[in-house]
């Protein structure tokens, strides 16, 4: 009786242990399968920008940020870097609401700017057209469309240095930049144009492009990280010799410091390069800077960075949404490729962008979808305002969750 009794017992333990197993694993299934409904969240976003989209057809301009008295700055006709985000983002919604009237004006206000492809002077040609071009290639094969990309990749190739191996980022003959004594300065940023020259060896077939891009990856991997894979802002280099002359900041807190928004432009760009070359040492980086980031003992709990991981007034600082966005959408190309999971991590920025702390409301904002992002506290710039690159990289993420965890391609 009492062996009976025993064997009864050890029957309800294992009995208990499997549910509890069981339960437990049905738990962690629920939690990997928490996907959230991005459509609202884009819905919300094709609303909002709806309303910017009218305002910028009244003044035929495109909307960069908003000035000192709370009024839309639009960007600056002769060049402004942050040109293509606009059309690109209308690029977006077409792609989502398959709306022709997105279409029109993303073609609109890209045509706006088509002739700057001609120049030679600033590197930040791939921002502008791959953004707008670009995604206006990839979602019509407009063959005008992968000629502007082209003429745009061959004006930026001639700022290409082969002594250096990288591209040039400023010009140094006048502006502030000439008063930092720089002779060929390269800042982290410059890694989100290697993707325009990726895309021209691709359309053409010559293997000049790429070999750029990937010069100036493995350049910058070389002198850019730190051991803990947090990236410097601007390296200097000699012309003649391709020797580093210093390592600086221009837009973070001090040279040594870890501009939010750098990290996020170097996790992306060598995540790109990983999907255009498959080079393993691309993929270990950005997984090593994805590790620097979301392991950073200075983002807040919410997971928006303050705008450099290193200043010394944190938490009376501003934020950076426009890092986050640039960081969410990147973790979710990197997560397609990766070992590791990011998917909490993503799913984490995505709920606290979309709350009230961070999405404007319908109409208010100025009709820009997020709120409080920082372009340059060094240069008293665009301090705690929507910017138009924090919407696009938001709306980017969005469609990529959508396309990559719902599996919708539509």
């Amino acid at each position: 009786m009492t062996r009976l009794k025993y064997g009864f017992s050890i029957l309800l333990l294992v009995a208990v242990i499997g549910f509890v197993f069981i339960k437990k694993q049905n738990s962690n299934a629920s939690s990997e399968k928490s996907i959230i409904d991005v459509t609202t969240i884009l819905n919300k976003a094709e609303q909002q920008f709806y309303l910017l989209k009218k305002h910028a057809k009244q003044e035929n301009k495109i909307p960069r940020t908003l000035n000192a008295n709370g009024v839309v700055h639009w960007t600056n006709t002769n060049f402004d870097w942050t040109e293509g985000f606009f059309p690109g983002s209308c690029w977006y919604l077409y792609e989502y609401s398959n709306k022709n009237e997105w279409k029109n004006a993303a073609e609109h206000f890209q045509s706006l700017f088509e002739n700057h492809k001609y120049v030679t002077t600033n590197h930040d040609l791939g921002f502008i057209f791959n953004c707008s071009y670009g995604n206006g290639y990839r979602l019509t094969n407009n063959e005008a469309f992968k000629e502007v990309l082209i003429t745009a990749a061959d004006s930026l190739s001639t700022r290409y240095n082969t002594n250096v191996g990288c591209l040039k980022s400023w010009d140094v003959k006048g502006g502030w930049q000439s008063k930092r004594n720089w002779e060929f300065p390269v800042i982290i940023d410059n890694m989100m144009n290697l993707e325009l020259l990726f895309k021209a060896s691709e359309f053409t077939g010559k293997p000049a492009y790429k070999e750029i891009a990937i010069s100036h990856a493995n350049t910058t991997i070389k002198n850019h990280f730190r051991k803990d894979y947090s990236s410097y802002h601007v390296i200097d280099y000699n012309p003649e010799t391709g020797e580093v002359r210093s390592k600086q900041t221009a837009q973070g807190f001090a040279d040594e410091s870890s501009w939010a928004r750098g990290q996020a432009w170097g996790l992306y760009g060598y995540t790109v390069c990983y999907r255009y070359t498959k080079d393993k040492r691309y993929l270990q980086l950005a997984e090593n800077i994805a590790k620097y980031i979301l392991s950073n003992n200075s983002i807040p709990e919410d997971g928006v960075p303050y705008w450099d991981y290193d200043t010394d007034n944190i938490p009376n600082t501003p934020r950076d949404v426009s890092a986050a966005t640039i960081t969410l959408s990147a973790l979710i190309e990197l997560d397609s490729y990766t070992k590791q999971s990011y998917f909490n991590h993503i799913n984490k920025l995505i709920t606290t962008l979309s709350s009230s702390a961070y999405t404007a409301k319908i109409g208010e904002n100025q009709n820009f979808v997020l709120k409080h992002s920082v372009g340059s506290i060094p240069h008293n710039n665009e301090i705690d305002v929507p910017l138009n690159y924090a919407d696009y990289y938001y709306i980017e993420a969005l469609l990529r969750y959508k396309k990559q965890y719902l599996n919708i391609n539509d």
